[in-house]
């Protein structure tokens, strides 16, 4: 079973592009959350993401990873590949 993965993104966020490139390029399928210009939707991401409201916003089965920069510093450290084996 492959892992559940949600992104909360903008359309036209460098970062979030950056996010989604890694994951697919790790072949990874993930649900996204475009929330352009939507307050309520933002809310909820950031009660999710402890308070954080910039995007990316990246979860990996429910857990909150961070952001581009916290995904990218996940992959480089051997951490990231373990979080998307099958559980």
């Amino acid at each position: 079973m492959k892992p559940t993965v949600e992104i909360y993104t903008w359309r036209f966020c460098p970062y979030c592009v950056r996010a989604k490139a890694l994951l697919k390029q790790k072949n990874v399928a993930f649900t996204e959350y475009s929330i352009d210009g939507d307050e309520e939707a933002r809310d909820r991401m950031a009660e999710r993401a402890a308070g954080r409201r910039s995007v990316p916003q990246i979860f990996i089965e429910g857990r909150h990873i961070g952001g581009c920069d916290d995904l990218y510093a996940l992959d480089r450290a051997g951490q990231l590949d373990p979080l998307l084996v099958a559980s």
